[in-house]
């Protein structure tokens, strides 16, 4: 049988069980994790183990046992897991990490990665057995193994089978078993999925502990178990606990219930795997449906209400099952925001250490669902705005003391729903912004200011290209440094950010996102016999302009006045050579539309405003060819297809004569 068609699910699991290991190490260190983390550490490792040594990725697997052994010595009692064990532990998740690549798309490995983090492992190792060596050749040495085991009645159905366990103990030296059928129905009521049978096992004391662990690794949340080492000089101890009759009947009560909510819980969180483009071809096609279901629409308008009831009931009944569709399968592709979030407690901890600042992380709203799409694209922005908040918002410990605030600074990431869209946050409690230093800094560049801005104006000011407050640069950016970048990626998905700070007491970013890429909500307009839909995020307001209100500029660039101010006026049949186009017909018989992006307004001419629907977005480049000032299309109800007017680029257009 050819394995490597498993490799890619290896590689996904893998990644999801490293992430799992960081989450629960991470808590570990903080003091937030339950006695249950540690188990879900070891069983994380221990799973990627056995997929490593099952495909032969022979580096792989001798990390994970090496790091596996120091997890289940934690997890035994045996060991306490200390900052540096734990820092360890996190270097060693990184280094599989970057073996899990190399195995996955062939790459060189990183060899003094993996170095680092096997000295590190065992440093930690050689440590804790030169602390023990004194304390453990005092303790008796345990002569036999015995262990009590009670499977759940649902062990059978995770597909696991007590007699291989057996089996598999049966392999480290010789096995006593000792059957216990005293819970057994009778033959009448026997169901022969439910496992009934408990065992008393006995193995020699040179098995090791670590062994007998992993026999039961992949059962010990579906059964009752109880392992106990009899010391050389005991006499015959008495059976582990699930063995003792009186407790027989509790064991099993706690048993079912047990069960029943781990069959509840595992058929609720039934999934399976699914690649993306198989998805990404099922909304396409769902998206066809929708324009086909709204051109079946729009021609029932023409018939018979009378003579055509039943017919139109039934295209009634295929709208609403049509959006119905729509929504469920949009939802497919909605993951929550926690795969974004899941990143930054690992950061947070890293730059915290090496910048020797004390930083809390909070993090709320993690189940808040976004387009898979979104998520991915998100996820650089977010990164750039922790890491400057942590570098350049939070104080040092020294410098929040002597301020009345806890030396330990908390960064916030909140995530919630308005409406169709996203607001996620970005707080710290930190220095906050210096609107006098910011005004100084962008005086001194030449920027535009105007008179008495208000603080919203001067906090837009950081987003001005290389504008930074920083006195001293660091290789992890300074306040101000990028967020041009970070202002550009977000408007890029069809986003807003903006800032609120307040000196002394921190500053709070916020990021307005669309729900999903795939539909958008939009203003159609007429131009030039044409159809157009203008994003209706970028729509500011419409107004139909007196002739005194259009001005020429060097007998060529016209404006608008619109109350005090004079914006760029684009004519978009000219723009987009549409025949018969005369520049300023428009403006002066039609509708001026003010749009704003990149913080700077346009307006717009158009003939008329045909209303405002929802749009399913069709990709212009992969089907024809990238065409300036256009960002996609769609298709209307009666068939024709309809451009969207990339806004971004209109406005960057009109930037680059003035820049001449």
């Amino acid at each position: 049988m050819d394995i490597t068609r498993f490799h890619a699910a290896f590689f996904e699991e893998s990644r999801e069980n490293l992430d799992a290991m960081e989450a629960g190490l991470l808590a570990m260190e903080s003091g937030s994790a339950d006695g249950e983390t540690i188990n879900v550490v070891f069983r994380a490792a221990h799973s990627i183990k056995g997929g490593a040594a099952t495909f032969g990725f022979t580096a792989i697997s001798e990390l994970t046992h090496q790091l596996e052994t120091l997890l289940d010595e934690a997890r035994s009692g045996r060991r306490q897991l200390d900052a540096d064990a734990i820092g360890a532990l996190l270097v060693s998740g990184d280094a599989l990490r970057g073996l899990l690549a190399a195995a996955e798309h062939g790459d060189a490995i990183d060899t003094e990665g993996l170095k680092r983090a096997h000295d590190g492992l065992a440093k930690m190792m050689g440590r804790e057995v030169a602390a023990t060596t004194k304390a453990a050749s005092k303790e008796p040495e345990i002569a036999e193994w015995r262990i009590g085991f009670k499977p759940a009645p649902s062990l059978f159905l995770s597909g696991n089978d007590p007699l291989r366990i057996l089996r598999e103990l049966a392999g480290h030296g010789e096995l006593g078993v000792t059957a216990l059928d005293n819970t057994l129905p009778k033959f009448s009521e026997l169901d022969p999925y439910e496992a009934y049978i408990a065992w008393d096992l006995m193995l020699p004391g040179s098995v090791p502990r670590s062994a007998i662990d992993d026999a039961f690794a992949w059962v010990e949340d579906q059964c009752e178990l109880a392992i106990e080492g009899i010391p050389a000089t005991s006499a015959i101890a008495p059976p582990p606990a699930p063995v003792d009759s009186d407790n027989v009947v509790a064991l099993d009560t706690r048993a079912n219930s047990d069960a029943r909510k781990a069959t509840t819980a595992d058929a609720g969180d039934t999934s399976i795997r699914v690649a993306v483009n198989k998805v990404d071809a099922l909304i396409n096609l769902v998206g066809e449906l929708v324009i086909t279901q709204a051109m079946l629409r729009q021609r029932s308008t023409q018939l018979d209400p009378v003579a055509n009831e039943l017919l139109l009931s039934g295209l009634e009944l295929l709208d609403r099952n049509t959006r119905d569709l729509q929504e469920a399968v949009m939802g497919v592709r909605m993951l929550p925001v926690e795969f974004a979030f899941s990143r930054f407690p690992r950061m947070v901890r890293d730059l915290a250490a090496r910048l020797d600042k004390k930083v809390r992380l909070r993090t709320s709203g993690e189940a808040t669902e976004l387009d898979k799409g979104v998520i991915e694209k998100i996820v650089d922005p977010l990164v750039h705005l922790v890491r400057n908040s942590i570098d350049h918002g939070l104080e040092s410990p020294a410098d929040r003391r002597a301020a009345g605030k806890d030396e330990t600074g908390t960064i916030s990431l909140n995530a919630q729903h308005q409406g169709g869209h996203i607001v996620i946050e970005i707080t710290d409690d930190g220095r906050g912004l210096d609107r006098e230093r910011i005004l100084r800094k962008a005086a001194e560049r030449g920027l535009p200011i105007g008179d008495n801005p208000t603080d919203a104006q001067v906090w837009d000011l950081v987003f001005h290209p290389g504008f930074s407050t920083a006195e001293q640069l660091t290789d992890l950016s300074g306040r101000g440094v990028g967020m041009d970048v970070v202002k550009k990626n977000i408007a890029a998905l069809g986003g807003q950010v903006e800032i609120r700070s307040k000196k002394g007491t921190g500053t709070t970013v916020s990021i307005r996102l669309p729900l999903t890429l795939a539909i958008l909500d939009g203003m159609t307009v007429a131009v030039g016999g044409e159809v157009f839909i203008l994003p209706l995020n970028s729509v500011i307001e419409s107004l139909q302009p007196a002739a005194g209100d259009i001005r020429t500029i060097a007998g060529e660039a016209r404006v608008l006045r619109v109350r005090e101010d004079y914006l760029p006026l684009v004519d978009l049949a000219a723009q987009y050579g549409l025949s018969g186009a005369q520049p300023g017909t428009h403006a002066r018989n039609g509708i001026a539309v003010v749009v704003e992006a990149d913080g700077q307004r346009l307006s717009l001419e158009v003939d008329e405003l045909l209303g405002q629907q929802q749009v399913v977005v069709k990709n212009l480049e992969a089907n024809y060819r990238r065409v300036q000032g256009i960002s996609g299309a769609t298709i209307l109800g009666d068939g024709r297809v309809a451009l969207i007017v990339d806004v971004g680029g209109l406005v960057q257009a009109q930037r680059m004569p003035q820049a001449a």
